[in-house]
């Protein structure tokens, strides 16, 4: 079973760790990076479906090349065997259609996989185009919201339960011949049945804690000429997107007041009990 995940970059979001300049947009440049949020439930999938069935799991982004440290954090998530990042300058600022294209692309130059998951949109665009989008382009079944997963390999086909409409309380079961493509859902669970699943997903930790300390000296980069893409319908120029206006992202509190407390003093430390007591639930 080989199986491949997309993941992405995105600026790390909380509080004190976003830099805007005086215009108030984003510094991607002085802002970390994360992986983005809903892609791990995408990797919980992909390892799910190696501990039970084996196989290789490749990961895959497509940003700079700072990204390696968000493939790092993949490979220690599902225990990967090899990661990509296709990166070059030819595909900065495109748009999810051709990011869709350039995915698709690099993932047909790897062969044939037999599952590729994405997470459910990301947290910076929110758009929840691209894995679909990827998905018509490489001309498979695709499954989104899905919530719980097993494959057929001697069918191969995929059976997969999936929200419908995104609605928790609606649930649908579903089946697709292999190749497919699994866009994994937030409310994802992973499910070990036996012991045997237990001890294999052990192994696959160990081995791949131990990999990952050189994980970003084993990054394979791509960049346009290696994918043979035309510059033309890739990166900004290849993106049909026209921004007419974007809302700038609240600034994050530049300071705040604080108030130092003397932890010898009873009636002051009473105080800051009674100011913590309704977050802890207590009285």
């Amino acid at each position: 079973m080989h199986t491949v995940v997309l993941t992405k970059g995105v600026p790390d979001f909380r509080e004190g760790k976003v830099s805007f300049d005086e215009d108030g947009h984003l510094e991607r440049g002085n802002t970390p990076t994360t992986m983005n949020p809903n892609d791990e439930h995408a990797l919980r999938a992909a390892l799910q479906t190696r501990v039970r069935h084996g196989g290789r799991v490749d990961v895959m982004s497509m940003g700079p090349p700072g990204y390696t440290s968000v493939l790092r954090e993949a490979m220690e998530s599902v225990y990967a065997d090899d990661l990509f990042l296709i990166s070059d300058k030819q595909f900065a600022a495109a748009d999810t259609w051709a990011t869709a294209i350039t995915l698709a692309t690099a993932i047909q130059h790897l062969g044939e996989p037999s599952l590729i998951f994405a997470g459910f949109k990301t947290a910076d665009g929110e758009t929840g185009h691209t894995g679909p989008q990827t998905c018509w382009c490489l001309d498979m079944p695709l499954i989104t919201h899905v919530v719980a997963l097993d494959v057929d390999e001697e069918a191969e086909r995929v059976r997969a339960k999936r929200l419908v409409e995104g609605d928790v309380s609606e649930i649908e079961t579903v089946e697709a011949p292999l190749p497919a493509f699994v866009v994994a859902d937030p409310e994802f669970e992973p499910s070990y049945r036996t012991a045997r699943h237990r001890l294999e997903r052990k192994r696959l930790r160990a081995e791949a804690r131990e990999r990952a300390e050189t994980a970003e000296e084993e990054v394979t980069f791509w960049d346009h000429a290696e994918l043979n893409l035309d510059p033309d319908y890739v990166g900004l120029d290849g993106s049909p997107t026209i921004v007419e206006s974007v809302d700038p992202i609240p600034k994050a509190p530049s300071e705040r007041e604080a108030t130092v407390v003397d932890p010898g003093d009873p009636e002051a430390m009473g105080e800051v009990v009674d100011e913590l007591a309704p977050f802890a639930g207590g009285d």
